[in-house]
This record gives C-alpha cells, sequence and structure tokens, in this order.
C-alpha cells in the first residue's frame, strides 16, 4: 500500500492535515470522502515526505479491551449508535495502538461493513476470541449480551495473568539485588582487600583466589560479561521464539513439579472459561476449540487441543480426547463427560474454570511460599562466600600468629 499526504476540511470546517494508506491514489480520495472530509490536495509521500510517526504506545492490555466492551456496551443500551460509540470511545481511548484501530473500525462500519469484520483487520489488536464472539452476537441479534461475556472473560484472564506476574516480581527483584551485592563487592569491596592480602604474604585460600581472580576479571574485562550476558539473553529469546523451543520450554514447565501444578491449573482455567464463554455465544463446538487452541499459552496444550478438535470433527465426544491426551486433570474430563451427558456442558464448563481459577490463586500463593525462602536461601551463600573470601586470610594469619 501506498501512503497519500493530504489536506482536507473535516466535518466540524477545521482544516487538517495527514496521511492515509491506500492502494490508489482514487481509494484514498474515497476513503477520505466517507470519512466526511472535503479534500483540498492529495499527494503520494515518497521517503522524504512521509511522516514519521513514533509509536510509544504498548499493546493494549485485556484491562484495556475489557474497559472498551463495557463502555460499548453501556453507551448501546443508553440508545448510542454503533458508529458514534466508537467515535466516542475512540476519543478517549488513551491507548494510541488502540485508539488507532478504533478509527480503522470506525471507518470500515461506515462503508458497511460488520463490526466483526472490521475489527478482524486488526488481529494484533483485538484477540480472536472477541472477534469470534462479536461475530456471533451480530449474528444472533444479542451483541450486547457478546461483548459483555468478552469483557468478563478479559477480566478474569486478566486476574489471572496478574496473579502469575505477582509471583514473578519477588524473584525477580531479589534476583537484582543479588546480581547488585555480587558486582558491588567485586569492584569494590574485595579490590579493597587485594593490597592487605598482598601484604599477608602467605598462601590464600582457594575460595579467596577465586574470588580475587573473578574480581580481576570483572574490573578488567566487565564489557565482555555484558555482551555475553546480552548474547545469553538474546539467543534464549530467539530460540524460545522457534517451534523447537517453545516445545522445550514447554515440557519443561510440564516437568518441574512446582511450575508444573501452576501451569496445569491455569491452562485448565483458560480452556475451561474461553470454551464455555464462546459455546454459551453460538459459536459451533468445532470452532471453539479452534480458538480455544488459539489462545493457549503452552504449546503441548495448543497442539493437544488442536488433536481433540479433529476427534470432535470425527463425532468422538469432547471428554475422550480429553482424557488421552494425559495433559488435563481427571476432574476436567469427568466433568466435562457428566456435562455431555446431562446436556450442559458450557455451565461444567463454568464451574471448572470458577474450581481452577481458585486454583491459581492458591498455587501462586504455594509457589511464593516455596520460592521466598529458596531465593533468601541462594543470596545468603552468596554472601557468604564473597565474605569468607575476605575472611578466610586474616583467619589464617591469626591462626599463624597464635602458633608463634
Amino acid at each position: 500500500m501506498a501512503s497519500y499526504g493530504y489536506e482536507a476540511i473535516d466535518k466540524s470546517g477545521k482544516e487538517i492535515k495527514g496521511s492515509i494508506e491506500s492502494g490508489s491514489i482514487e481509494k484514498a480520495k474515497t476513503d477520505l470522502k466517507n470519512q466526511g472530509m472535503t479534500i483540498i490536495s492529495l499527494t503520494e509521500q515518497n521517503i522524504l515526505t512521509k511522516d514519521v510517526q513514533l509509536d510509544f504506545g504498548g499493546k493494549p492490555t485485556s484491562r484495556d479491551l475489557s474497559v472498551f466492551c463495557r463502555q460499548f456496551v453501556s453507551m448501546t443500551k443508553a440508545g448510542v449508535s454503533i458508529l458514534e460509540a466508537l467515535k466516542m470511545l475512540c476519543e478517549q481511548t488513551e491507548n494510541t495502538k488502540l485508539q488507532r484501530a478504533l478509527q480503522g473500525v470506525r471507518v470500515s462500519v461506515e462503508k458497511g461493513e460488520t463490526l466483526s469484520g472490521s475489527m478482524a483487520e486488526y488481529p494484533k489488536i483485538f484477540p480472536h476470541i472477541m472477534i469470534n464472539m462479536v461475530a456471533a452476537g451480530e449474528a444472533s441479534g444479542s451483541l450486547e449480551v457478546a461483548l459483555d461475556r468478552v469483557a468478563t472473560q478479559l477480566e478474569r484472564n486478566s486476574k489471572t495473568q496478574g496473579l502469575i506476574k505477582k509471583a514473578m516480581i519477588y524473584p525477580i527483584v531479589v534476583g537484582c539485588v543479588a546480581v547488585a551485592v555480587v558486582i558491588v563487592m567485586l569492584l569494590f569491596v574485595i579490590p579493597a582487600y587485594t593490597d592487605i592480602f598482598d601484604d599477608l604474604g602467605t598462601e590464600l585460600p582457594g575460595i579467596t583466589k577465586a574470588v580475587v581472580a573473578a574480581s580481576d576479571f570483572v574490573q578488567a574485562k566487565w564489557y565482555l560479561l555484558l555482551l555475553a550476558a546480552a548474547g545469553i539473553a538474546a539467543l534464549i529469546r530467539y530460540y524460545a521464539g522457534t517451534d523447537s523451543g517453545k516445545h522445550v520450554f514447554g515440557k519443561i514447565a510440564l516437568i518441574v513439579p512446582v511450575v508444573k501444578r501452576l501451569v496445569v491449573k491455569s491452562a485448565s482455567s483458560q480452556m475451561a472459561r474461553t470454551l464455555s464463554t464462546l459455546l454459551e455465544a453460538g459459536v459451533p463446538m468445532v470452532e471453539a476449540l479452534e480458538i480455544v487452541s488459539n489462545v493457549m499459552g503452552n504449546i503441548w496444550f495448543k497442539e493437544a487441543l488442536v488433536d481433540i478438535k479433529e476427534q470432535v470433527v470425527l463425532g468422538v465426544p469432547l471428554s475422550q480426547p480429553m482424557e488421552a491426551s494425559g495433559l488435563f486433570p481427571p476432574m476436567v474430563y469427568h466433568m466435562v463427560r457428566i456435562g455431555e451427558e446431562s446436556g450442559n456442558t458450557e455451565e461444567m464448563l463454568n464451574k471448572l474454570a470458577d474450581y481452577y481459577e481458585e486454583e491459581v490463586e492458591l498455587e501462586v500463593q504455594s509457589l511464593m511460599a516455596v520460592m521466598e525462602p529458596l531465593i533468601i536461601l541462594v543470596l545468603a551463600v552468596i554472601v557468604f562466600v564473597l565474605i569468607a573470601a575476605v575472611m578466610a586470610p586474616m583467619m589464617n594469619m591469626y591462626s599463624a600468629l597464635d602458633n608463634l
């Protein structure tokens, strides 16, 4: 698509300047006229004249999207049209990426596109579940109900993600403190004792030699450590984005006992809540399973749900391939089986989601209770080694004096 710079007069009579992406200059003219603008000039931009836009806004969070859904529902219930609601929400949205997406959605809706189809043009802003829920709501004439369910889903997802992030804050902070302590000791404390060690004229203990050597290396080659740390971090990030890396890190998360329980319960909660929300909105089971697989964080659960979907297509009840996957806890497929037999699968999935959301919260608290003493112990060991390296030569000197 080419970029076109324009000068125009908007609906309020104000002269404005801007740029628009379009496939041709004719289409750009049509798009601007559809927005109610009177074009003064319209020219294609080149690399020198193209507008430079610095966007420091991040991707909208689940909280941002849930607030949008709640406000949209409130406005439409009050009798505000969809176009007017989109305009008002666009003006009051603080996230710049969401604001631009809403501007594009409003233009598409003005052209006659459906709301869900317009949102689908921005897959990086609006999640799959939101687009499909809106489409189901439009098809059934219950858009407000669909958006209300989306808001609830996003709020619960945000709460679960917040709990997990909260559990990671403490170890990250303590880890940073540990690194800072080691750096200060190696750069300032140990060098201050080096001359004292040399004056002793005695053979230094192995632990002291190792710490002094580390201190000398850090002072002389600190930039190598920074480059190595940055390189390792970049390699890990790159590998984690590959298919092989996703499988390796996903498997590690399912092997480490302390982490495994949190990952499994979080995945079970997310699967149950998302699937029940989609089914209640009238989305077919096969399509709902496809959407659920796309929102799963762990690739092993993602692939398991793809396999489950293929089995459901063949007419196999949902509970059977869930059990065969070996990833979901027995309570999940037993409750799903009961729902299938009684004809209220959505209700059972909601109960499962409620149960596992509480379990995730308890698991986060348990994880924190385990990690806190372990981190303190690691930090204590590091400090003890550094102190021992400083004190050991002095203790040897005192012992030698006592023997005189």
